[in-house]
């Protein structure tokens, strides 16, 4: 448990402090019951610099050595041409911002076949280097293959930050690499900063209700997963180059146990992409029906849009799993977000926030969603879309 000094003074603070009711004063001076479970809280609040955790016995590791921030950069595959998918340059984006507040090096990885197409666009965002292992093996994603290398990368070079996408690939390809490294990795991102030179990472907790900071003072590389739109694009030095740093890593034996024999990509018409739409329309439960869903499929075809939904109208069975926003959905920026007959749970802000400009339609005026939208319009949202669908078609 929590270990208390002479100096202690009695104050109290700590009590306050604890989470989990373990701290009390006795005789003026705090005490530690069964329940203290060493999480720390109380140390950084006591004035008198009384309390702290007992030592572990091993010496810190000296992490002078980790320099850079890096982001894993995905290459997308239709099936017909790779692309650099676009949740990779807001990794270079922000990561420019840590860099800076670092003093480091903002660097670029990417891994595949013929990655030289991409060096020039990469640069663009900031990017001081780019460390790049191409051959035609890495043209498809391999976890073993792509872990192996990025695993060699970082060991060779020794990061302070290593940034991946919160995409299919990124969540399988994390996790693999932290858990090898024994380092930790937090999962879906809303929001990075730096503070004493600790990556500080925030995400929700506990269902959303709460924001977690997280930071890793004692080990490296610091490693965390963004989710696609969370951050914003910026293009930083357009015609610059970043200097490139090309690698030869052999894919390992065992990596040839899985083999992609055929790819079938199905076709995904434009107003049907909710993460790169730039106009989103989303239905909650105030919707009541698939009528009322029908509303909103017309009004996203007027307006060139996606139709999107709550977790509650995905689970009233009014749109597929895949249409969800939210901390469990889709997470969109789209320049315009209309939430129709939606409370404003926080679990569903954390999907649309960053969209430029929201509108709430909801019939409760003290609904949380008027909390966040730049226009509220109090009224049931069938009413109200079936009137501007008309005013609309004049």
């Amino acid at each position: 448990m929590i270990q208390v000094a002479a100096n202690c003074v009695g104050c109290g603070k700590c009590v306050a402090t604890c989470p989990f009711g373990a701290l009390s004063i006795v005789n003026r001076k705090a005490t530690a019951s069964a329940a203290c479970t060493m999480c720390g809280a109380c140390v950084s609040v006591c004035p008198v610099k009384a309390l702290s955790l007992p030592a572990t016995g091993a010496a810190k590791k000296d992490l002078s050595a980790y320099k850079g921030v890096w982001a894993f950069i995905e290459i997308a595959d239709d099936g017909y041409k790779q692309s650099v998918r676009p949740v990779g340059f807001e990794l270079l984006s922000k990561g420019r911002e840590l860099a800076d507040q670092l003093g480091e090096e903002l660097c670029a990885v990417v891994i595949g076949e013929n990655v030289q197409n991409y060096y020039a666009e990469l640069s663009q965002y900031g990017t001081d280097k780019i460390y790049a292992v191409s051959a035609p093996e890495y043209r498809h994603y391999n976890t073993l293959a792509y872990a192996h290398a990025m695993i060699t990368l970082i060991q060779k070079y020794n990061p302070s930050v290593v940034l991946f996408p919160s995409t299919y690939i990124g969540r399988d390809l994390s996790p693999r690499i932290s858990s090898e490294l024994f380092v930790g990795l937090t999962a879906d991102c809303t929001g990075l900063s730096i503070k004493e030179g600790n990556l500080i990472q925030t995400r929700p907790a506990f269902g959303g209700n709460i924001m977690a900071d997280i930071k890793c003072p004692d080990y490296r590389p610091q490693m965390a997963t963004v989710r696609p739109n969370v951050f914003k694009k910026v293009v930083k030095t357009p015609g610059r180059m970043a200097a490139v740093v090309q690698e030869t890593i052999a894919i390992p034996v065992e990596a040839g146990k899985v083999r992609i024999i055929q790819t079938q990509m199905d076709p995904v018409s434009g107003n049907q992409k909710l993460d790169e739409a730039e106009v989103v329309i989303s239905g909650g439960r105030g919707m009541k029906d698939k009528e009322g869903f029908a509303l909103l499929e017309t009004l996203a075809q007027t307006l060139g849009g996606a139709v999107g939904a709550s977790r509650a109208a995905v689970d009233m069975g009014f749109k597929p799993k895949e249409k969800q926003v939210g901390q469990s959905g889709v997470t969109v920026a789209s320049k315009l977000y209309i939430a129709c007959g939606i409370s404003g749970a926080v679990q569903h802000v954390v999907g649309m926030e960053h969209s430029d400009v929201i509108i709430g339609i909801n019939k409760d005026a003290n609904a949380p969603i008027f909390n966040v939208c730049k226009y509220g319009i109090v009224g049931d949202a069938k009413q109200v879309i079936s009137k501007a669908l008309e005013q609309l078609k004049k």
